[in-house]
């Protein structure tokens, strides 16, 4: 029996709950103002939040390693796909994190599967936040250990989870910034609770590698923590980074151990190593170039001055994640559809990225951004706002 006319009810029944996902097409290069579907906008949805994806260094940088290299890695990494990039790139990230060792893998999503799937098993258990990335949730339910949730930010109940744990691994694990609200995970608590507890700490920094710290070091320089009460550090490439894939930094033993033991890293074609030359270029602009870093949390303020200003309703965040939230899932929509009608590109969030009555719009800032654009935006949302509003009987 074919599966499709199961299927094509769930797919209306999704498109009548104000669920459905629809991919636009980006016809130009990451930068402010982009070409998608045809249309020019002010683009306010991408995590290249460091105007990188699109620098002249990275990509001469990439187009000089696929001479040098090719396209394709050939392989995993330990077949014959490590190339002499990718070892450098990882001494980098070493250094960068000021860690021991460095993994690269070929996908964020990959490497936390990957490290909960290579540190626990059976008997062992993973506390995570409600709220952290589906790859981390999804790396705990494939772990085959028991997979205990607590509240976003509720590190009491976190703290009695890891309490009635009697035996085995305990990995308490987080996001660094919440990809969807935009907060900070309390790292300093929960290093407190992880040595209480007997529990290993992994954090997944995606958001605040390139935006944090005073070097751009993310959440472990925000809070000065080091590896000792830190020891399971993992960043994506593919956001401040401006490239693709992911790395996991930490001591000796623990890169070793991904590497014997990481089905994720194992199994699966080695990145790009052009991909890697342009992240070594990253690092380099990273440290050479701070104005970046300094620009976007000035355009952050500014921002959220301005939203204040019109009553704009946003999540509490000093990063370039900032959620105005609406709550109504149709309401939402109509809103994102309203900018983009009006040259702005919003990211539009609904279940279940999100927990149900939290639709919002994600708007992300960038380096290239101008005061400006920022201003253009928050006019726009206004009036969008104004134009919209919650239909009779709806909740929030």
């Amino acid at each position: 029996m074919s599966p499709d006319s199961e299927l094509n009810a769930a797919l209306i029944q999704r498109r009548g709950d104000n669920l459905y996902r629809q991919r636009k097409i980006l016809q130009s290069p990451q930068r402010a103002r982009v070409l998608v579907d045809g249309c020019v906008c002010l683009g306010f949805s991408s995590n290249d939040y460091l105007a990188l994806a699109n620098h002249p260094a990275l990509v001469e940088a990439f187009k000089q390693a696929a001479d040098d290299y090719g396209v394709g890695s050939g392989a995993s990494h330990l077949v014959s796909g490590h190339n002499a990039v990718h070892q450098a790139l990882e001494e980098d990230l070493a250094a960068f994190t000021d860690r021991p060792r460095a993994l690269v893998f070929s996908t964020g999503y990959m490497a936390n599967v990957g490290v909960i799937r290579a540190l626990t098993d059976r008997g062992d258990s993973v506390v995570q936040d409600r709220l952290n990335h589906a790859s981390l949730l999804d790396g705990g339910f494939l772990s085959r250990a028991e997979f205990l949730r607590y509240p976003h930010g509720d590190l009491s109940t976190a703290g009695q989870l890891l309490g009635e744990v009697r035996s085995g691994r305990k990995l308490l694990a987080t996001d660094g910034v919440f990809s969807m609200d935009g907060d900070l995970a309390n790292l300093p608590a929960m290093a407190e609770l992880a040595e209480a507890h007997g529990a290993w700490l992994m954090v997944d920094d995606a958001h605040g590698f390139g935006v944090l710290g005073e070097r751009g070091r993310g959440i472990a320089e925000h809070y000065a923590m080091d590896l000792d009460n830190l020891p399971i550090l993992v960043g994506t490439l593919g956001k401040s980074f401006g490239t693709f894939g992911a790395f996991v930094a930490g001591s000796e033993a623990l890169i070793e151990s991904l590497i014997q033991l990481g089905r994720t890293y194992i199994y699966t074609t080695a990145l790009p190593p052009a991909v890697a030359a342009a992240s070594r270029e990253a690092l380099k602009l990273i440290d050479s170039e701070s104005w970046r870093r300094e620009k976007l949390h000035k355009l952050i303020a500014y921002f959220r001055r301005g939203a204040a200003q019109l009553d704009i309703p946003l999540l509490d965040s000093i990063t370039p994640i900032q959620p105005v939230i609406i709550g109504d899932d149709s309401r939402t929509v109509a809103v994102g559809g309203h900018l983009f009608e009006a040259g702005f590109w919003v990211g539009v969030i609904r279940p279940p990225t999100v927990p149900r009555g939290g639709a919002r719009l994600r708007v992300t800032l960038s380096a290239d951004h101008s005061e400006q654009d920022v201003d253009q935006l928050l006019e726009a949302l206004a009036a969008a706002l104004k134009a919209i509003p919650l239909a009779s009987g709806s909740g929030d």
